[in-house]
């Protein structure tokens, strides 16, 4: 992975063979406290879902991630590192737990970045379109996996801090404002707009 200074990234994996990653609340709160340890010092997160046995990440990169970090034979930036250490740090964890061995997550995860995406001549759509779409299809995991009925209902995802219902401190608000047109006003009917499929191809 190769990120840049400036952008937003949807960052995303999942279990080994579609496995679980977590199988209690527990498991939830281990993986984004270990999350939040790691991600602070090197990006911000605009939006974040985990998932039985998936998860998502909205960051955002500054001048942080120019740091270089040596790691045995390679020379990586912060928020790669940080990835590394979520998900072998996190597995190690899960094994003990569940006294397993092998996998939790898929080999590699996916780091899609949305400034890159190529916008069609001719469609009445722009790059910030995406900021927000995946903004919102963050969000709306849990409704479109039939785990909830109301995207109120989930807990394990930055819906309830941006819908005011609860004090997370993990997300910038500021900068969801800035790049993702958020407005506590609209922001529960918005997020109800389900995304199309098309866009959704987009941002993975």
């Amino acid at each position: 992975m190769n990120f840049k200074p400036g952008h937003l990234y949807h960052i995303y994996n999942q279990g080994n063979n579609r496995q679980c990653i977590v199988f209690n609340a527990d498991d939830y709160i281990i993986f984004l406290k270990m999350y939040r340890k790691l991600f602070i010092p090197c990006a911000e997160t605009l939006a974040w879902c985990l998932m039985p046995n998936h998860f998502h990440f909205m960051v955002y990169t500054d001048e942080r991630c120019l740091v270089q970090i040596k790691q045995g034979g390679l020379v990586i930036d912060p928020v790669t590192n940080a990835i590394r250490k979520l998900l072998s740090g996190y597995a190690r964890i899960f094994n003990k737990r569940y006294e397993r061995t092998g996998s939790v997550f898929r080999q590699k995860s996916k780091s899609k970045c949305l400034n890159d995406i190529t916008v069609e001549p001719g469609k009445n759509i722009t790059i910030m379109d995406y900021f927000v779409n995946c903004f919102h299809y963050l969000h709306q995991n849990p409704f479109r996996a039939k785990l909830v009925v109301r995207l109120e209902d989930w807990e394990f995802s930055s819906f309830k801090d941006y819908a005011g219902l609860r004090n997370g401190t993990l997300c910038n608000k500021e900068l969801a404002v800035k790049l993702c047109d958020y407005d506590p006003a609209t922001f529960l009917e918005k997020s109800y707009e389900l995304v199309h499929d098309e866009i959704i191809n987009k941002l993975r």
